[in-house]
């Protein structure tokens, strides 16, 4: 069963991609903030991280990068899931190492469909 690690300050955001992700058969732990998801990926690894970008304490981009920094993240599939859609916010994303970019509010079908591709 692959582990996906799901990041965001809104519980109920946190608990639309959990239920999405476990329903589908993934084995998922969340986290409320960056620094927290931080922990929990270099106490265990994942085959996923879905972050969202704008959150207290650290934020999505400032995770991600702190995550490529890791061994065992150089190349684990990252995925940003926010409201913001500007390609500035795309290409600092990018440039940190995100896979990818899923734009909130979102559809299950695509976050699942994204989810799947990544993970081929």
């Amino acid at each position: 069963m692959k582990k996906i690690l799901a990041v965001d300050d809104s519980a109920s955001m946190r608990q639309m991609v959990g239920f999405t992700l476990k329903t589908a058969g993934f084995d998922v732990t969340e986290a409320c903030n960056g620094d927290e998801a931080l922990t929990q990926a270099k106490s265990q690894d994942y085959d996923l991280v879905i972050s969202d970008v704008n959150m207290p304490v650290m934020d999505g981009i400032t995770l991600i990068r702190n995550l490529r920094s890791l061994p065992n993240y150089k190349f684990t599939p990252l995925l940003m899931l926010t409201t913001e859609s500007g390609s500035e916010k795309k290409q600092e994303g990018r440039s940190a190492g995100a896979t990818g970019w899923i734009v909130k509010p979102f559809n299950p079908d695509q976050l699942l469909a994204t989810v799947n591709k990544v993970l081929r």
